[in-house]
């Protein structure tokens, strides 16, 4: 076999982890974007490696090792991405100072296809699809990068505690004891939940949803939501809490809400929408409903039209 046909093989095996890589990237570093341009990175320093790859451990994990180290480069001396209620207290309705972030500031929702495979093991993918969830991203950035590093190789991925002590170059203990500050960190934000699969119940509900948001009926739209309910729409710092307040924001600020229409999307694990204002003109925000026992218990709003690009979506509906 010729060289430039053996240099060809490694190639195609690194090209079929990219999913999963760019799924491993994005709960690292919390953006979208930036997970993409990690893989990338991971896949040309492997590439230039490949003719060294010794075979110790499968291309996959050799791969994941990469990508691992690409993303604790990127996030050195970087602050954290945050969402708005890291940020500041609850704002009232009748608060007009919007003040709008970089864009680095943010976390940033993630389009299904982009990190998750449509073929495998079904628990697998449950798994793949919760560890994508905005909030368990959300909280993964309350974690220093390397113990972050820790518990999606040990608890996403499943290596051995010996394996990530090679890779982060530190002893078997450290990383335990990392998974275990880890742990706490997560356990503190109620992500030590099991994995919960969407009822029909939950489909029901998005549907009144949407029918709600649609015809504009705020007080549909509030019988839908926990009495503790919250609302953030970065870039921008602002973020309200409460049924009853959140229901006045959209009489009053988000008023210009009203005509608007949802596309249905597939957005970090979840079913989503994507809202286009001025009955399907504008394209406003890529909308993530999170229920619980019933009840609208979070609603993310992440405004901008550079989303949409990221999931593909026209920047305007047909009529």
């Amino acid at each position: 076999m010729s060289d430039l046909a053996s240099a060809a093989q490694p190639e195609l095996d690194f090209e079929q982890h990219r999913v999963e890589l760019t799924a491993h990237c994005y709960r690292m570093l919390g953006s979208a974007s930036e997970a993409e341009d990690a893989v990338q990175e991971a896949l040309v320093r492997a590439w230039r490696a490949a003719d060294g790859f010794e075979g110790r451990s499968s291309v996959r994990s050799w791969l994941y090792s990469i990508a691992t180290n690409v993303c604790l480069d990127m996030l050195r001396g970087r602050k954290r991405r945050a969402t708005p209620m890291d940020l500041q207290a609850p704002s009232t309705a009748d608060d007009r100072h919007l003040t709008s972030l970089p864009e680095a500031t943010w976390v940033q929702p993630m389009p299904d296809g982009r990190v998750l495979r449509t073929e495998g093991d079904p628990a697998e993918l449950a798994v793949a699809r919760e560890s994508v969830r905005l909030a368990f991203v959300a909280a993964l950035q309350h974690l220093p990068a390397r113990q972050r590093a820790v518990l999606l190789l040990r608890d996403v991925l499943r290596w051995r505690a010996s394996e990530v002590a090679e890779l982060l170059e530190t002893s078997e203990a450290a990383v335990n004891s990392a998974l275990q500050r880890a742990h706490a960190t997560l356990a503190a934000s109620d992500l030590d939940a099991p994995p919960k699969e969407p009822t029909g119940d939950e489909q029901a509900l998005l549907a009144r949803y949407v029918d709600a948001f649609e015809r504009y009926d705020v007080e549909a739209l509030v019988g839908l939501m926990h009495e503790d309910a919250r609302m953030a729409m970065p870039p921008f710092a602002l973020w309200i809490q409460g049924a009853k307040e959140i229901g006045r924001w959209f009489l009053g600020t988000g008023a210009e809400c009203r005509g608007s229409r949802l596309v249905p999307v597939a957005v970090n694990g979840t079913s989503g929408f994507a809202q286009y204002r001025d009955g399907g003109r504008v394209p406003w925000a890529i909308q993530v409903p999170t229920f619980d026992d019933g009840k609208l218990v979070a609603l993310d709003l992440f405004l901008g039209e550079e989303h949409f690009l990221r999931f593909g979506l026209p920047l305007r509906l047909v009529d």
